[in-house]
């Protein structure tokens, strides 16, 4: 099954999380690109971050934000 336009969405959203610090997050503005809002509550609805603008990775996110770095660096390198 191939990624959706809404799934693109929200991984890409997931990476711009810093992952340095469980003590940092994403604010994302009602002014914001409205595909990066919807993204953002999308991930909010499935739990994967803490609030519907953003907020903090779960556990979950966490998880996926590692697993998508994988992908991420596995496909752009040559």
């Amino acid at each position: 099954m191939p990624f959706t336009t809404e799934l693109t969405e929200e991984l890409n959203l997931i990476l711009k999380f810093p992952n340095k610090s469980l003590m940092q997050g994403l604010k994302i503005h009602k002014d914001a690109d409205p595909a990066m809002i919807n993204a953002a509550q999308r991930l909010f609805d499935k739990g994967i971050v803490t609030q519907p603008d953003g907020g903090y990775l779960t556990d979950l996110g966490h998880d996926l934000a590692e697993h998508a770095q994988v992908v991420q660096s596995a496909l752009n390198s040559n």
